[in-house]
């Protein structure tokens, strides 16, 4: 990326992140988002995320250092060398899915995901979902405790924990994983073009609730979830060289 002059810092709520953040604006500076070259975004893949969402509006770029768990999306913490780290980074830009879901009351709610949209059981029974890819009735009746659309980006997260599939960074495909399965019992999910619009349409709202969640925005009571990629927007991620995304995809397969 071009020379990283200004570069704003922004960290999570934890010690280990607040005690980072004061020690590289001592060293670095400290600039607004709205004023960034880069943004330094410190904490664990949840901030990076919400940092993604946060700025997605501008045009900088977001460079994450771990200083939480998992850290699939960061880069290792080192606070010597940051400017030379900057501007070598390789970029992944991504797309998010966009969510639109309605609830048993009738109201409608958008969000933006940049791993995946889930739907999930809120109840002692079994979800009963129907499944429309676009427009056209694909699956009738898929009971289980839930299921999601991932993009590439996200299906290293929840997705590959449910048993779906791992994509290529740059592949131009979702993936449609369920979450135990009852019926279809052996139902292996589906890859769909980046173009599909995936509807899912609760069976028995009342006595079988669901609620679907886009990155954490929870929506409770849901009979129906329409997800689709939103190219409009770009999310702009930087990765040491030899550590990007694609790299991170293919060694997690071999793990």
């Amino acid at each position: 990326m071009p020379a990283a002059r200004n570069i704003a810092f922004l960290a999570s709520d934890t010690a280990l992140s607040q005690d980072a953040k004061t020690r590289l604006e001592a060293r670095y500076g400290t600039y607004a988002p709205e004023e960034a070259d880069v943004i330094v975004a410190l904490g664990g893949d949840g901030f990076m995320l919400q940092t993604l969402h946060a700025t997605q509006a501008l045009e900088a770029p977001v460079y994450g250092m771990n200083r939480g768990t998992v850290g699939f999306l960061m880069n290792a913490y080192q606070e010597d060398d940051l400017i030379d780290r900057l501007e070598q980074a390789e970029e992944a830009v991504i797309n998010p899915l966009h969510m639109t879901a309605t609830t048993t009351a009738g109201k409608v709610v958008e969000a933006l995901a940049i791993n995946e949209v889930s739907l999930l059981r809120a109840g002692p029974q079994a979800a009963k979902l129907k499944i429309y890819v676009d427009g056209r009735l694909r699956m009738a009746e898929l009971v289980c405790d839930g299921a999601l659309v991932c993009t590439p980006a996200g299906s290293t997260a929840y997705n590959y924990s449910a048993h779906g599939p791992i994509l290529p960074i740059g592949a131009d495909v979702l993936a449609v994983t369920a979450v135990a399965a009852f019926r279809p019992r052996r139902w292996r999910g589906a890859l769909l073009p980046k173009t599909a619009v995936v509807r899912f349409e609760v069976t028995e709202p009342g006595k079988r609730p669901v609620m679907a969640d886009a990155d954490s925005r929870s929506v409770a009571n849901v009979v129906s979830v329409e997800i689709r990629s939103e190219p409009s927007i770009r999310h702009r991620i930087l990765f040491d060289p030899g550590h990007g995304l694609e790299e991170r995809l293919i060694r997690e397969q071999f793990v």
